[in-house]
């Protein structure tokens, strides 16, 4: 089942499919001029074989005419077989559309970034090559102005640079990030705004502290004010787990609406591995008990 952060990742590309031309473009990548992107079936199976899916498929769409076919793959790991279904995805496409095609790669680490973007040998003189975006290649939106211009952008520049041990840095990306959200629809402020926080909590904890200062926001909430309050181990520790705790039952409401009282309790008091799961579970659940598994 694909991660939670996996399908924030892939949010961001759904919302605005122009980001995915915006970083190739960044990647020095040479684009056909178009007039659209448009989203079409990530299905990449012939007719017979086993079938393929990638995460998203986009067309660069010039006068109705397709110029090229970008396939979106969020990679968060090491996967041994994405050599072998990578050049295939591209293979039927291409094939299908009759139109260039490539293969952009989304990572959150760098050494998986370096694994992604190595050739594919595909046999003698023949090699697929994917474009890969990480930590050290995305582009840093730091100022506000730009950051409203691509909200997206934005959000994934936060949450591509929240492992950095530059925590001003860090602070700054993110709080550019903040503020654009807050200009957009409530839904996608409210889930970037997690996507922020949860890549903050999980990679430098530090960094929310220096972000909501230089935002002059005051924690409202216990589990808040203790996590940043405390200085000792389990004090970090027990907020981290609340944090994450109170971000899972906002999304929670997000996506289902309104929790019933037992419903808070039950994830309140669940493991942290039973969070997790949850987390994971959470954007592709189509009801609340799907969402909880064992929980519910």
């Amino acid at each position: 089942m694909p991660s939670y952060l996996h399908e924030l990742l892939l949010l961001l590309f759904r919302n605005r499919s122009a980001s995915a031309a915006d970083l190739l473009r960044k990647l020095d990548a040479q684009l056909p001029e178009y007039d659209e992107v448009r989203t079409e079936s990530s299905d990449l199976s012939d007719l017979r074989p086993a079938e393929y899916r990638a995460d998203l498929v986009l067309f660069l769409v010039r006068a109705s005419r397709k110029m090229l076919g970008v396939i979106v793959e969020v990679q968060l790991g090491y996967d041994e077989d994405k050599p072998y279904a990578w050049p295939a995805y591209i293979a039927n496409l291409r094939a299908r559309h009759r139109c260039p095609v490539c293969l952009l790669v989304i990572t959150i680490e760098d050494a998986v970034a370096r694994w992604a973007g190595r050739s594919i040998e595909l046999g003698p003189g023949t090699q697929c090559k994917p474009w890969v975006v990480g930590p050290s290649n995305t582009p840093m939106v730091t100022e506000l102005q730009d950051a409203r211009e691509n909200v997206e952008l934005a959000v994934l520049s936060a949450i591509e640079y929240g492992q950095s041990s530059d925590i001003p840095l860090v602070a700054r990306i993110a709080s550019a990030a903040i503020l654009a959200s807050a200009d957009i629809d409530a839904e996608r402020s409210r889930l970037y705004l997690d996507a922020i926080l949860i890549s903050l909590l999980a990679n430098a904890p530090e960094a929310v502290e220096a972000t909501m200062n230089s935002l002059g926001y005051e924690y409202q909430s216990d589990f808040a004010r203790r996590y940043f309050g405390q200085g000792k181990a389990e004090g970090w520790m027990e907020g981290r787990m609340e944090g994450r705790v109170e971000i899972t039952l906002k999304l929670l409401a997000l996506r289902f609406g309104p929790l019933p009282d037992a419903t808070q309790t039950r994830v309140r008091s669940a493991q942290d591995a039973q969070v997790d799961a949850i987390a994971e579970r959470l954007l592709t659940a189509q009801t609340l008990e799907e969402a909880l598994g064992s929980l519910y």
